[in-house]
């Protein structure tokens, strides 16, 4: 098989890989966004933004679909973290190491409701925002196409491996995702709070 041939197939055994566990979450009355399976039990990663006020409806690959229970969510990092009743599902998993600037990524996610959509660039730039509690989150820049619908889907290495969730475009041909290492870190602390046990009990 020439190059070109080995190239095609390791890009489609990566989208084999990933799909899986990629989500559409419908947290508005019109439109939706992406998520991630990031556990075998259940739980579901998305952007704050993409959860509303209603009920956050979850349509896994299988198209089942689930009303959501929403675990937590934080504007400040615009993430959410959603549990459905499902087990056995397959979770993606966070990097275990930085992403390089430079290094080939990929976007997964439903944008303009074009379901299952994959696009893929490069790393521009590792950098951290301020939030408005003035704390510094780290967000990985990238020349990845983004449009509404792809917001709390997973941008990947070339590994399958979680590097980012997918939030915002800006500037018009550069987009951010929020790196996986502080969406790690809002899981953590979300289940953390979760088994607190009530002090009025």
């Amino acid at each position: 098989m020439n190059f070109n041939g080995t190239f095609t197939q390791v890009i489609s055994d990566l989208v084999q890989q990933v799909m899986p566990s990629l989500a559409i979450v419908r947290g508005h009355r019109f439109g939706a966004g992406a998520g991630i399976v990031w556990d075998v039990n259940g739980l579901i990663l998305t952007n704050n933004h993409v959860v509303g006020r209603r009920t956050p409806i979850v349509v896994l690959q299988d198209d089942r679909e689930y009303e959501a229970r929403l675990i937590a969510r934080d504007p400040d990092v615009d993430l959410a973290l959603l549990s459905i009743e499902a087990t056995d599902l397959a979770p993606l998993r966070p990097a275990s190491v930085s992403p390089r600037v430079g290094e080939m990524v990929f976007a997964f996610g439903h944008p303009w409701g074009q379901r299952n959509t994959v696009t893929c660039g490069i790393v521009s730039a590792l950098i951290h925002a301020h939030n408005r509690r003035g704390d510094k989150l780290p967000v990985v820049r990238s020349d990845v196409p983004l449009a509404p619908g792809n917001s709390g889907g997973p941008l990947v290495n070339a590994r399958g491996e979680v590097i980012g969730i997918n939030a915002m475009i800006v500037g018009g041909d550069q987009s951010v995702s929020i790196a996986a290492s502080a969406a790690a870190d809002f899981v953590k602390k979300a289940m953390k709070d979760r088994v607190q046990p009530d002090p009025h009990e």
